[in-house]
């Protein structure tokens, strides 16, 4: 259905190109690309294309319209880069896909499956063929954990639709962070230590995040002391993500890719979305990417602003 769509807007401009994602090596390997009328039928669109396609636009140099292809998700980060001018939203025709979850091929690893050879949906059942046989698991036990804290089925920016979503929300998004405020000091710190510990600096979390869009980053800086590829001490490893998540503050959509793509398994996004229920808590609800154009509450100002110390949540003194 997606490609017949898309060819048909090439009969009204042989000039387009297409952004979505071609198959990769692996049954559940997914990969963003850019296709071309000559191409476009490797373009795929199916329960495993879970990478958010706004950042890739970023590395798009071209003057040709672009026609992209949108997850619901997806469409808050459009939205935020088109805000922060990252993007020029009359150079896309965007195509809103429906999604009801994105698989996790991790997922399907942990569940102790080998020989993997194909998967195929069968409703809300997996069939796996492997090099043992045929095996079965429940879909919903394999979603991404970004699609357990799915923002609901709305494509908040497109030209046209095609399929239907579903929210794919499980329980309370901030039961996680509410039970690290728990913690005392020292436990919080210990949690956060081992995970951040775990960190080689690859930058995935880094390449893959649409709000981390600046065409140089401090820790690209010779002149940082955090150039390095692999941390030299505790302090990196700790400077490196906080700053991060302060950079983004405000302007994190909640995608989860930094989890997503993090081959060490450290749940960054975590710290994320620590900031974005203070966002909240302090300056009312706030999504960002909701629409184009609108101001974070951080880079805007209302007397109602909360202040150090204020005796009442959400009013200065």
């Amino acid at each position: 259905m997606i490609v017949n769509r898309l060819q048909e807007l090439l009969q009204d401009d042989e000039n387009l190109q297409f952004v979505g994602w071609e198959k990769g090596e692996t049954p559940f390997d997914r990969t963003p690309k850019t296709f071309t009328a000559e191409t476009l039928g490797n373009l795929c669109y199916d329960s495993f294309c879970g990478s958010n396609l706004s950042k890739y636009l970023l590395s798009q140099k071209t003057d040709k319209k672009t026609v992209v292809l949108l997850k619901p998700c997806d469409s808050y980060s459009f939205n935020q880069l088109c805000t922060e001018r990252r993007l020029n939203r009359d150079a896309y025709h965007v195509i809103g896909v429906g999604c009801k979850g994105k698989i996790d091929g991790e997922k399907i690893r942990k569940t102790g499956i080998k020989g993997i050879l194909s998967v195929r949906e069968e409703g809300e059942t997996l069939k796996i063929e492997t090099l043992y046989g045929t095996t079965e698991i429940p879909r919903k036990d394999v979603l991404l954990d970004k699609c357990l804290a799915c923002k609901g089925k709305e494509h908040k920016c497109a030209d046209e639709v095609l399929g239907e979503s579903e929210d794919t929300c499980v329980g309370d998004k901030y039961e996680t962070v509410a039970k690290l405020e728990a913690m005392t000091p020292d436990e919080r710190f210990a949690f956060w230590r081992e995970e951040l510990s775990k960190c080689i600096r690859c930058n995935a979390c880094r390449n893959a995040c649409p709000a981390c869009s600046c065409i140089k980053c401090v820790f690209d800086n010779p002149n940082s002391g955090v150039q390095n590829k692999a941390a030299a001490d505790d302090f990196e490893e700790n400077l490196f993500h906080i700053i991060r998540a302060y950079h983004v503050a405000g302007r994190c959509t909640d995608c989860g890719e930094c989890s997503r793509v993090c081959p060490q398994g450290i749940p960054l996004h975590l710290l994320n979305r620590k900031i974005i229920r203070d966002v909240n808590e302090f300056y009312g609800d706030y999504q960002a990417g909701d629409a184009i154009g609108q101001r974070h509450p951080l880079t805007d100002f209302t007397f109602e602003d909360s202040e150090p110390n204020a005796e009442r949540k959400g009013g200065g003194k």
